[in-house]
């Protein structure tokens, strides 16, 4: 099993989430505000091309628009794989999280323990 690296993941989600409106600044804005960590655009559309060359998202270009200059966005939708790909993430996340508790990261029982 291949699996996505932790920005991959972010990027993934942001992606699932937005749905029909995931493009560069919406897609940065969700892992900014998700994170608490300001991604730049090289950081999400280094992880897009990632993604997209894997297989996980299609990239397709939206009408034109006026605001923008008669220019149009790339839009990302996540594909079944790219879906497949954050279901297998979130298990192998369950089984090395199990048994941990919020306590555990109490240094006086880490030291404890």
């Amino acid at each position: 099993m291949k699996l996505l690296s932790r920005s991959e993941e972010v990027i993934l989600l942001a992606v699932w989430r937005l749905r029909d409106n995931a493009y560069g600044v919406t897609i940065r804005d969700l892992a900014s505000k998700s994170t608490g960590y300001e991604w730049d655009f090289a950081a999400v559309y280094i992880a897009l091309d990632k993604l997209t060359r894997k297989g996980y998202v299609n990239k397709t270009l939206s009408k034109p628009i006026a605001e923008r200059g008669g220019r149009s966005k790339c839009m990302y939708t996540l594909t079944l794989d790219g879906k497949n790909a954050l279901k297998s993430i979130q298990k192998v996340q369950k089984i090395l999280w199990q048994g941990i508790s919020d306590a555990a990261f109490d240094l006086e029982e880490y030291q404890n323990g």
